[in-house]
């Protein structure tokens, strides 16, 4: 029987939309290949999002094939016809929208445009400035005024835009946002803005014959006949600048005011109300003198109290007189040589200026004080030379009471002297007083103290090394402006107990001088056979003889240890306190005798105890002969000798030692065996440099 095997092999179908991916079920429906009603693919993740009418045609109607993964080109004019011939863009959302292809808002549109679309212009049609509008062509229409109104412009004569020759940028006059033609010219545009009455006027008031260019702005072009027919002040006749605005504004014509403050001359006070005719009677305008006395010479001649004329007086009246008034005047005498103060404030002029006398030169107050100087007799001023500089004692304010500041002198009055009398010290009226000293005025106290007797004692006269201005009584040396200064129980003793027999001019050398005796008694040490220093101080105080100490670090000889707790007899043997020590063996030479583990005297050990022992205590030793030097008591060699001669044989030399005595060795077998080991030398110290630790 034949078998025939049928093999239905699957051959896979392309899409007929092209290489999208998309599940059929998206625009399908499963129950036939119909599309649905409703699809569900979401045009936008294509780029192109489906709005207003574009949702509601047919896929075909843009997609010509099936195959949808065709690049498609996303401008308006490839599904749309551009009627305006790419004048407008290919983007047609400028002024149509998806929603409709009518435009309901070309006002709005037409205000992103060069021209917006303001008063008038926003009612008018189209056509009325697109005269192609209806072949769909707007581009190249003129944005001029002049290219749609040129009629008007012609066709108005009042002013005559042509004849005047006019801008034909209709906007300088006219206005865009208004709905009417009717327009006015800013001529604040222009070099001459119009302000007050000058707005008010008509054009042809200035510009006549229709003349608009080149019109003078000189006031004077249009008010020549008001400046030459002024008569109050005449302006032809006072040469005034034909400047108008100088004193007229543009409000009007009358009650012009000049300001002369723009002068050399301000008006100030009762200037400012005078008239002008006060002044410029002359109708002189230019060249007037600045001198008060032009306007005022009556008033200065006429004027009594004082008389201006017999006291050569300057002219120049504002030194005492203001501009608000002539009376009352007031003179600043501190703009002179002599400022007013005190009762010189409330004086009358004559006081001083006496037979009107106003040229007066001061040198000094005697000018008019002199009487006042020669009358006192507490002190007498005149026996006495006083300066004719009375301000030394008395004040502007009053003449009593006076006071002289004795500080300004070579003698300031400090304490008691300040409440002196002036004859305590200005005897006999003697104020030329030349001070050296205290002597001249205390030398009776001086000679009278006899505690300490200043006479016997050769005191200095200059009294303020013990006494002060404050009292006599009660003096104190401060004896630390001497070589001596004292301390401690110096302090407290009596002068009498150093200065013997009233003798103060003692030149101290040492202590020995005033504790000889105390030097001379001590037995413990005995200081005198001792043979020691007549300098105290190295072993006491100032505070007091007993207890001593003497600083031993400040010898050769610092002591330390055990050396520091003992008796100054264990070393200084019969009061000898002359010692030149050498080494420890002076004190220690018995220790040194004694010791037989080694026996530092077989052994010829060095008398520098210091190598092994310490200040604290003989015994222990600090000799580690182990961790210092070499092992001896551990490791190979603990107990192969028996004296330190073995390995040190030079006698009380124990830097010198040999390996060679115990280690002999055959030289040619030891250089055959370190051959190549650098610093290798035959001799023991070279063993010991590297079998440091054997």
């Amino acid at each position: 029987m034949l078998l025939v095997l049928v093999v239905s092999v699957a051959v896979a179908q392309e899409s007929p939309h092209g290489k999208i991916k998309l599940e059929c079920s998206t625009c399908h429906a499963t129950d036939s290949w119909e599309m649905k009603k409703d699809p569900t693919f979401n045009h936008a993740t294509t780029g192109f999002a489906l709005t207003g009418q574009h949702r509601l045609v047919q896929c075909a109607s843009c997609h010509k094939g099936l195959k949808f993964d065709t690049k498609m080109d996303q401008n308006c004019t490839s599904c749309h016809t551009d009627i305006h011939k790419a004048e407008l863009g290919p983007n047609c959302l400028r002024c149509h929208s998806t929603q409709s292809w009518q435009v309901t808002d070309m006002i709005q549109k037409h205000q992103q445009t060069r021209f917006p679309l303001l008063g008038r212009h926003s009612t008018i049609s189209c056509q009325s400035c697109h005269v192609r509008a209806a072949e769909h062509q707007f581009i190249g229409t003129p944005t001029e005024c002049v290219s749609c109104h040129r009629d008007e412009f012609k066709a108005t004569i009042s002013p005559d835009h042509s004849a005047a020759g006019f801008s034909t940028d209709c906007v300088q006059c006219h206005k865009v946002t208004a709905l009417t033609w009717g327009g006015g010219f800013n001529h604040n545009l222009t070099s001459f803005p119009l302000t007050g009455s000058h707005t008010a006027v008509a054009c042809v008031s200035c510009h006549q014959n229709q003349v608009f260019k080149g019109t003078p702005s000189q006031c004077v072009a249009c008010h020549q006949s008001d400046f030459s027919t002024s008569t109050n002040p005449n302006h032809a006749a006072a040469n005034f600048a034909t400047d108008c605005q100088t004193c007229h504004t543009t409000q009007r014509w009358q009650g012009a005011l000049y300001d002369h403050n723009v002068t050399r001359f301000p008006l100030t006070g009762a200037h400012r109300q005078a008239r002008c005719q006060s002044c410029h009677g002359d109708n002189v305008f230019t060249g007037k003198t600045m001198g008060c006395v032009s306007c005022h010479l009556a008033d200065f001649t006429a004027t009594r109290n004082p008389n201006h004329v017999s006291g050569g007086f300057p002219q120049q009246c504002q030194t005492c007189h203001t501009t608000t008034r002539w009376q009352p005047a007031q003179f600043d005498h501190n703009a002179t040589g002599f400022p007013l103060t005190g009762a010189h404030v409330g004086r009358s002029c004559q006081s001083c200026h006496v037979n009107n006398n106003y040229q007066l030169q001061y040198t000094d107050c005697y000018q008019c004080h002199a009487s006042d100087f020669q009358q006192p007799i507490n002190p007498n001023h005149v026996s006495a030379n006083f300066s004719h500089d009375c301000t030394q004692c008395h004040a502007m304010t009053v003449w009593r009471p006076s006071t002289f500041n004795h500080a300004t002198t070579l003698f300031p009055l400090t304490g008691a002297h300040t409440t002196a009398t002036c004859q305590s010290c200005h005897t006999n009226g003697n104020y030329q007083l030349v001070y050296t000293d205290c002597y001249q005025c205390h030398q009776s106290d001086f000679q009278q103290t006899t505690n300490p007797n200043h006479v016997a004692g050769n005191f200095s006269h200059d009294c303020t090394q013990c006494h002060s201005t404050t009292g006599w009584g009660g003096g104190s040396f401060d004896h630390s402006t001497t070589n001596f200064p004292l301390t401690g129980a110096h302090q407290a003793v009596t002068c009498q107990t150093c200065h013997v027999n009233g003798n103060y001019q003692l030149q101290y050398t040492d202590c020995y001088q005033c504790h000889q005796s105390n030097f001379q008694q001590s037995t413990n040490p005995n200081h005198v056979t001792g043979n020691f220093s007549h300098d105290c101080t190295q072993c006491h105080t100032s505070t007091a003889w007993s207890p001593a100490t003497f600083n031993h670090s400040t010898t050769d000889f610092p002591l330390t240890g055990a050396h520091s707790a003992a008796a100054c007899q264990t070393c200084h043997v019969n009061g000898n306190y002359q010692l030149q020590y050498t080494d420890c063996y002076q004190c220690h030479q018995s220790d040194f005798q004694q010791v037989t583990n080694p026996n530092h005297v077989s052994q010829v050990f060095p008398h520098d105890c210091t190598p092994c022992h310490s200040t604290t205590a003989w015994i222990p030793n600090t000799m580690n002969h182990d961790a210092q030097y070499f092992r001896i008591y551990s490791g190979k060699h603990r107990g192969k000798w028996s004296a330190c001669s073995e390995c040190h044989p030079s006698i009380g030399n124990f830097a010198d030692f040999t390996c060679l005595s115990c280690h002999e060795h055959n030289r040619t077998d030891m250089d055959s065996k370190h051959q190549g080991r650098q610093g290798y030398v035959y001799a023991s110290p070279s063993c010991y440099e590297c079998h440091r630790g054997a």
